[in-house]
């Protein structure tokens, strides 16, 4: 029997269409469960703030929190300027280098870049 094109494409369109339908469907209940997610690290983060305490050991596992910091500028030219006066161009890449501006910072705490900024968040982990 041979199979005929117009079938073949007919076919062939119902599938791309079940596909489509998935994928919405994925990304609704992958959002639904991030959503979840998201709530339960926000009472485990919440846990650690009122108990004074950065990590936790369960049954079921472990959490633990810890800060992440974010380094960004609002003031590019003067950025650059600093960056050519102290001679670090591993600052850039096409944003700010994160581990190597925290190093500096580090290393040179009497020295700030203009127009750095500095966010910092408690972030919470969880591990088997």
């Amino acid at each position: 029997m041979t199979v005929k094109v117009d079938q073949l494409t007919k076919e062939y369109i119902e599938l791309r269409d079940e596909k489509r339908v998935l994928g919405a469907e994925f990304k609704e209940a992958d959002k639904a469960v991030t959503e979840k997610m998201d709530a339960i690290k926000f009472q485990l983060l919440q846990h650690c703030k009122d108990n004074n305490v950065d990590s936790v050991r369960t049954s079921e596992g472990l959490f633990y929190r810890s800060v992440k910091q974010r380094y960004w500028t609002s003031d590019w030219e003067a950025m650059h300027q600093f960056v050519l006066q102290n001679e670090v161009p591993e600052f850039f890449e096409k944003r700010l280098n994160q581990t190597v501006l925290k190093q500096f910072l580090e290393e040179n705490p009497d020295v700030l870049p203009p127009g750095l900024n500095v966010d910092s968040e408690y972030v919470v982990s969880v591990r088997k």
